[in-house]
């Protein structure tokens, strides 16, 4: 049900690269496993990603520093591990019955949240209801086909959906889908079943979490305390690696990647996977609500001089939909579109504009080298009759601020598990992240027929013809897939590629430890 050849194409990227990536340290998989894991010491990350609005509310975690720091105090219902295959963690075993729209799950015993509190039922009910019905939950799309929650024990619950849905467990891995308490609702103090407790927090600056002595997980947890220092600024957090004032940063700049694999005391951690970088029309308001506006915007990207250029060729190219290559249900036949001038001049014409000027909105907090991108966009749409005016926007806020809520702006996504959750958390019009705000009768309807399907060449047909959907019609420019680039002092034992998220996908902290 999964490609489990992501691992091994994140790893032999890391291995093989782009130029001047053969030089750069990484011990083999084989020799890592051989290292005996060390208690202590401070393990301290530069995580960019982060903001003064945030805090630990599950419901909209939304960003690379709340998503690591949740992770570190509380833990999922399911874990995706290495090879993309989801593997339990408070959910310890599942079963479906005949058609897939009811599952039946244990949760784990003997796992106690740092107030003392037994974990149960209760609490996996309340965290997961907290994402349903009238909520504002970022994850309210991936939870709507939950109609029925039912306590069948202490520690077994019932999950019925609208339709059956194969890939459940998958769905149940979002980062939105942690667990707190029933009755939890204090966002500034959490109470988890994490690796880690929270002891301090200034939001947007720093954090420092200390080890849970009583976690229930074997074999993790093996430093003593965390800290994480938010540094949004590519350049400063990159200076804070080479430094040693921390020991790994998440998102490389692709242009420092070679210099930094030359550090002996650096290893690059690189990961492909289904991390993409959006140009966003919000598609309810004009020029973007006409299908042929968005149509020669998409046509008006030189993809390749941004792949080679802002990425460095640390990735692929896209195609306008979210679905990587690695994806089992990746469409390889569907036509990669090109820069072509004069095709952007037609579907114009189409609008009934002989040119079109507009103002794109970004930082880069959008995605390291994004103000960048959008200047090489500006180049290339120029020769296609579109005027781009770059509004630089501040880092701090720019996703409270600017990403939804812009009529043209720039943004990114991590990859997920299967495609029919990348579809239905950013395309679905019914999601509270359809980022473009774009809506698809047709979409919507072979969403859900796709996936309550069991056959897989079925489903695959289907998908196939929704990538085609939303490449075709949709509000989102997807130029690049950039590869997940980390940066981690060789002190740091345990680290390995990860095909979902930077930072051994938002977990790093509870996996590796200190050399001596």
């Amino acid at each position: 049900m999964t490609n489990s050849n992501n691992l091994l194409i994140g790893r032999r990227g890391l291995l093989a690269g782009a130029a001047g990536l053969s030089a750069l340290s990484l011990l083999p998989s084989r020799l890592r496993a051989q290292e005996t894991p060390r208690s202590g010491g401070v393990l301290r990350m530069g995580i960019g990603g982060g903001s003064t609005t945030d805090d630990f509310d599950i419901r909209k975690l939304n960003d690379w520093v709340p998503v690591n720091q949740a992770y570190m105090v509380m833990n999922g219902l399911v874990e995706i591990d290495a090879d993309n295959i989801a593997q339990p963690e408070l959910f310890e075993s599942w079963e479906a019955a005949e058609g897939a729209a009811e599952w039946i799950f244990n949760v784990r015993q003997g796992v106690t949240f740092h107030n003392g509190k037994v974990l149960s039922a209760d609490d996996v009910i309340y965290s997961l209801n907290l994402h349903r019905g009238d909520s504002t939950s970022a994850a309210r799309s991936i939870a709507s086909p939950i109609t029925g929650l039912e306590k069948l024990s202490d520690f077994q619950i019932k999950i019925t959906l609208a339709s059956g849905n194969a890939d459940l467990p998958y769905m149940l891995s979002d980062y939105h889908f942690l667990v707190v308490p029933e009755g939890f609702d204090d966002w500034s103090n959490p109470i988890g079943t994490g690796a880690f407790k929270l002891e301090s927090i200034e939001p947007g600056v720093r954090g420092r979490f200390t080890r849970n002595a009583d976690y229930w997980k074997p074999n993790t947890a093996h430093v003593d305390a965390v800290e994480v220092i938010v540094i949004n600024d590519i350049s400063a957090r990159t200076n804070a690696l080479m430094s040693g004032q921390v020991h790994a940063i998440n998102s490389l700049d692709f242009k420092t990647v070679n210099l930094l694999g030359r550090n002996p005391n650096l290893n690059i951690i690189r990961s492909s996977g289904g991390q993409h970088f959006t140009f966003l029309m919000d598609t309810r308001i004009a020029p973007f609500a006409d299908v042929n506006v968005r149509r020669a915007i998409k046509y008006g990207i030189d993809r390749e001089q941004l792949l080679q250029t802002a990425l460095l060729g640390f990735g692929q190219l896209g195609n306008d939909h979210p679905i990587p290559r690695t994806d089992r249900f990746y469409n390889s036949e569907l036509p990669q579109r090109a820069f072509d001038p004069d095709q952007a001049k037609f579907y114009l014409r189409e609008a009934g504009m002989e040119s079109l000027s507009l103002t794109l909105q970004t930082s880069d907090a959008a995605f390291p080298g994004a103000v960048d991108a959008a200047a090489i966009y500006r180049t290339s749409a120029a020769g296609a009759g579109i005027d781009v005016n770059i509004q630089r926007e501040p880092a701090d806020g720019y996703w409270d601020n600017v990403w939804m809520k812009a009529p043209f702006s720039m943004g990114y996504w991590g990859g997920r598990p299967t495609a029919d959750q990348m579809l239905t958390i950013a395309y679905s019009s019914a999601s509270a992240q359809n980022d473009s705000h774009w809506a698809n009768e047709r979409f919507d309807s072979l969403l859900v027929e796709a996936r309550a399907l069991l056959d897989e060449d079925k489903r695959r047909e289907i998908y196939w013809e929704l990538q085609q959907i939303v490449s075709d019609d949709g509000g989102v420019m997807i130029p690049m897939f950039g590869d997940y680039l980390d940066g981690v002092n060789k002190a740091v034992k345990g680290v390995t590629p990860h095909p979902m998220f930077n930072l051994m996908g938002a977990r790093m902290a509870e996996k590796v430890w200190l050399d001596a």
